[in-house]
């Protein structure tokens, strides 16, 4: 559906530009406000049990291992779910699928809430994520083939802008809800309050959301799903768990077992060409796609390695305690809102430009600030690194957004699900990457141990190394157009 169908004039290259984000319908307005809320509240999942662990762990007896398993339990389910949640937005509704996987996440989302003990809320977590699976394809999908012209950049920035913003409200809200104990219930307000939006997005998106399907809608590759999903559990399950067992035998086997499973899916989907496959192959002849899909790759890497390792060497390298490590981390999530927004609001004048600045303002940035890690050692305070740490968040808010419009840019409409599936999957595989990496980089020099210059200088080496992912994704962004449609 183009964007005239929520009060927008479609834009083309020889007309005049389409009208700004503020002339357009109040029904467009609504639709893209439930998107966005629906991102938002899956985003914010992802990381608002993080500063509630410790109220968890003491009111339901969970153990080490059970603590994990609350985000493991989380992101397998995603990362599992994802390719196949996109073609069912293909196949059966883009709408219908949001909405479905909405009620799966709201009702798992009250489960987490009401549960006793340590399994109950790691299944209700694990029910989550397979509801956030479904939803997440659906909301790029429908962005891209809802709007257009400047609407549709702006609209992918304010996209980034989300994600910038839910890294800022998750850690916070799971502190501060949590601590307020409103009605005794400790930290369950923290899932509780997904019910009430869920409900929102749910009732709205059913009015306002257009639907939107592939032209011929054909049977699901259900042989496809069968053999992608143990590939990416396979894949991805070792290398988010392998560092807590110290790499043991059998996750290499594992690793080996999913590569040779992913092996035989790729010559099914061969063969399904033209079939009704799950992944249409025919998406990475497109250069834009194929680089975007590599770009984001490195984004995710250099986003599972640093970040991981820089809660590390805020605590036990500089001493800070948690409340002054989250207040870091919220340093770079404001600057990383202040870069989205600058990317909303140049409507994709830039094009390429825009996320390439992104990335070499992130690597200046990032080389700044080892340079004064390695002088300052343990007396670099909050306030000193304030300025490099904020620009770290610029440069990568102006890098989502736009990376997603322009990688999707110009996939057909019928397989905007499955497009968006792929490129949000491919986000997951690059964290689990750059986790695995960690152990190699900072690990094998601190060896677990909480001293705080072992973890200096580990993490000034992970700075160095993470130069390298971003200054391949810069030089993959190259495959993005030049100009501006």
């Amino acid at each position: 559906m183009s964007s005239s169908a929520l009060g927008n004039e479609p834009h083309h290259t020889t007309q005049p530009p389409a009208p700004g984000l503020s002339k357009m319908g109040l029904a467009a307005w609504i639709a893209l406000l439930v998107l966005l809320g629906a991102e938002l509240m899956d985003m914010i999942d992802q990381s608002v049990v993080l500063t509630a662990l410790p109220a968890i762990q003491e009111s339901t007896g969970a153990g080490p291992d059970a603590v994990q398993w609350l985000t493991t339990g989380y992101s397998l389910p995603i990362a599992l779910g994802l390719i196949t949640g996109g073609r069912l937005g293909d196949l059966y509704g883009r709408r219908r699928i949001l909405l479905i996987g909405t009620a799966v996440f709201t009702t798992a989302s009250l489960l987490c809430g009401l549960a006793t003990g340590p399994g109950a809320l790691i299944a209700a977590r694990a029910l989550q994520g397979l509801g956030a699976a479904l939803m997440i394809p659906q909301i790029l999908a429908t962005l891209h083939v809802t709007f257009e012209g400047q609407n549709r950049s702006k609209v992918f920035g304010l996209y980034g802008a989300v994600m910038s913003l839910a890294n800022v409200l998750g850690p916070v809200m799971g502190g501060l809800l949590t601590q307020a104990d409103l009605f005794g219930l400790s930290w369950r307000p923290i899932f509780l309050v997904n019910v009430p939006v869920g409900l929102a997005v749910i009732l709205l998106g059913r009015r306002y959301i257009p639907e939107s399907t592939a032209r011929k809608a054909d049977r699901l590759d259900l042989t496809g799903v069968l053999l992608s999903a143990p590939a990416i559990v396979l894949i991805v399950f070792p290398l988010t768990e392998g560092h807590l067992h110290h790499w043991p035998l059998w996750c290499f086997a594992l690793l080996t077992a999913g590569l040779l499973i992913l092996g035989v899916f790729l010559r099914h989907q061969q063969r399904k060409q033209g079939n009704a496959p799950l992944v249409p192959l025919s998406l990475f002849r497109s250069r834009q796609f194929s680089g975007g899909m590599a770009a984001q790759l490195m984004h995710g890497l250099l986003c599972g390695l640093f970040f991981m390792t820089w809660t590390l060497y805020l605590q036990h390298g500089l001493g800070m305690s948690p409340f002054h490590a989250a207040l870091a981390f919220v340093l770079l999530s404001l600057g990383e809102l202040a870069g989205a927004t600058v990317a909303a609001k140049s409507a994709g004048r830039f094009a390429r430009r825009l996320p390439q600045a992104g990335a070499l303002i992130t690597l200046a940035s990032m080389a700044a600030y080892g340079l004064q890690a390695d002088a300052g050692q343990a007396g670099l305070t909050l306030p000193a690194m304030t300025a490099p740490v904020v620009l770290i968040g610029f440069g990568l808010g102006m890098v989502g957004g736009p990376l997603a419009d322009m990688s999707l840019a110009r996939i057909p409409h019928q397989a905007a699900g499955a497009a968006s599936g792929l490129f949000n999957a491919v986000m997951h595989l690059g964290i689990a990457l750059g986790t695995a990496l960690t152990v190699l980089l900072f690990f094998t020099t601190t060896g677990g141990s909480p001293d705080a210059g072992l973890n200096r200088d580990a993490f000034i080496t992970v700075l160095w190394w993470v130069g390298s992912p971003l200054a391949l994704m810069w030089a993959l962004m190259f495959c993005l157009p030049k100009q501006a449609d």
